[in-house]
């Protein structure tokens, strides 16, 4: 995208229809159902007149990142990396379940996190994602694949309470009517726990699920995996006010590190603290990224460490262990391919 030019698939029909004053207003409707599928040049809108189509041009630029990688496992999750307008390189996962099939997309090139476990974070941030390449992951994954999506979940490279202002206008471009209209219902967003961000996120009043990646239920443990931490008592304070200001049930992230967090007194802390709260917890299995030395836990373990949690009332599931062998942990084929440019 060149100074002065718009990112076209961010804007609303509104926005459309005030670049296009000369147009007549269902123009702007039909401009935008095109950059809703994910269009990739111009000449693909074939119901516009050609100098509509150069006008739009001359405004504004196309958001059509390419797939420069494209890895598939046994189990039918297919991982891409795309290459952006800058060379930047970001990963979308596509998830196929039962009920729908699912995209785990960037919100971020880089993170500033500094999470121990997570391959994202090597290089620190680049820059952050706009509402249009969020999108273009969405359709374009869509498109690689052959298959629709039904649900989104923002927790692939990038913390997305650190872009909340491009995150905020992209879950509304994709419950748009217009659009793909997915109801925010089928998105979830993952944070580390940026507390401000949480609050901002309930004050928008969007009802999407927010996953909170908690990972240790003590603040000893919790700061040596999240550096970021800004105290398990003040994030979980944080998650009931969004819980009391929506009334949307928090999902707690719990990934399970063989003995560094994953011992049954760790699942009696974990259960307490969230005894008689609106939770659930979700136990991920690691996929190894080679940082910090970590082995996921053992299944027997995993198992145990379920049966405590749960004995104290929170709901718990066992995630699905999906793209093992094609690296689908976030930020390992970015850092494989030559950390954050994508030749």
């Amino acid at each position: 995208m060149t100074e002065g030019q718009v990112e076209l698939a961010a804007c609303t029909p509104e926005e459309l229809r005030a670049l296009l004053p000369e147009a007549p207003a269902y123009r702007a409707g039909q401009v935008f159902r095109w950059l809703q599928k994910g269009v990739r040049a111009f000449d693909e809108m074939t119901d516009l007149p050609l100098p509509l189509r150069e006008r739009l041009a001359a405004l504004g630029c196309l958001t059509a990142p390419r797939a420069a990688r494209r890895q598939t496992a046994r189990d039918g999750t297919e991982k891409i990396l795309w290459r952006l307008s800058d060379g930047q390189g970001v990963e979308s996962v596509f998830m196929r379940y039962r009920h729908g099939n699912t995209v785990c997309l960037s919100t971020q090139a880089g993170c500033r996190q500094g999470c121990a476990f997570c391959a994202s974070t090597v290089g620190g941030l680049i820059r952050n994602l706009t509402a249009g390449e969020m999108l273009a992951q969405v359709t374009g994954a869509a498109r690689e694949v052959g298959a629709p999506v039904s649900g989104v979940v923002l927790m692939g490279i990038g913390e997305p309470l650190d872009n909340l202002d491009e995150v905020e206008r992209f879950v509304r471009l994709l419950a748009h009517p217009d659009g793909l209209h997915m109801s925010p219902r089928r998105v979830s967003l993952s944070t580390c726990g940026l507390i401000d961000g949480i609050d901002r996120l309930a004050a928008l009043a969007l009802p999407l699920t927010l996953s909170v990646s908690l990972h240790a239920a003590d603040d000893e443990t919790r700061t040596r995996l999240m550096p970021g931490n800004p105290g398990v008592s003040a994030l979980l304070d944080a998650c009931r006010r969004y819980f009391k200001a929506t009334g949307r049930r928090v999902s707690y992230e719990y990934i399970l590190l063989r003995d560094v967090n994953d011992t049954e007194d760790r699942a009696h802390l974990l259960g307490r603290l969230l005894a008689g709260a609106p939770a659930h917890v979700n136990l991920i299995p690691y996929n190894p990224t080679g940082r910090g030395g970590f082995q996921p836990s053992r299944p027997d373990q995993v198992r145990r460490f379920a049966a405590a949690v749960a004995s104290h009332g929170p709901s718990v599931t066992s995630r699905r262990r999906l793209g093992q062998e094609i690296d689908a942990a976030c930020g390992q084929l970015r850092r494989q391919t030559g950390q954050n440019v994508v030749q």
